[in-house]
């Protein structure tokens, strides 16, 4: 099982290897404002956990075991901030928020929140609703 250490770290590493082809430590470090020693042992845990194989100098590639996490992951991420959108969270506290929460939620309280996000996603009339009502809660 991952730990929110280990899930942030294969989070960044599968959203890297999206955008560039490949994950380099400075590039991880980087992204997780960590010092590259933290990240190369990181990799190499995760490397013996069979989520990615890792060759000192060589670089690094997600097993198929590592993609489904990293993907699992990122989606996760994404419907988080989609939930706090749709709920009326500032847009500047989305993201800070959202890395509060992500590791917090068992995955049956995700699946619950992506049914929530798809109900309002399929009628935008809903979500007009429910900002309608905060708003009138607001000016109570």
């Amino acid at each position: 099982m991952a730990t929110p250490s280990m899930e942030d770290y294969l989070e960044r590493i599968y959203k890297l290897i999206d955008e560039k082809g490949y994950a380099r430590v400075s590039d991880i470090a980087e992204g997780l404002e960590v010092h590259p020693s933290s990240v190369t042992k990181m990799i190499q845990k995760l490397d013996k956990d069979n989520y990615l194989v890792y060759e000192k100098y060589r670089g690094l590639i997600l097993t198929s075991k590592g993609k489904k996490m990293g993907k699992r992951l990122v989606d996760r991420h994404h419907l988080l901030e989609q939930f706090l959108h749709i709920i009326g969270v500032q847009a500047d506290n989305i993201y800070k928020d959202v890395e509060g929460i992500e590791h917090h939620l068992s995955w049956d309280s995700i699946t619950c929140i992506e049914t929530l996000v798809e109900f309002f996603n399929r009628d935008p009339e809903r979500i007009a609703h429910l900002q309608q009502v905060r708003a009138e809660m607001d000016n109570d």
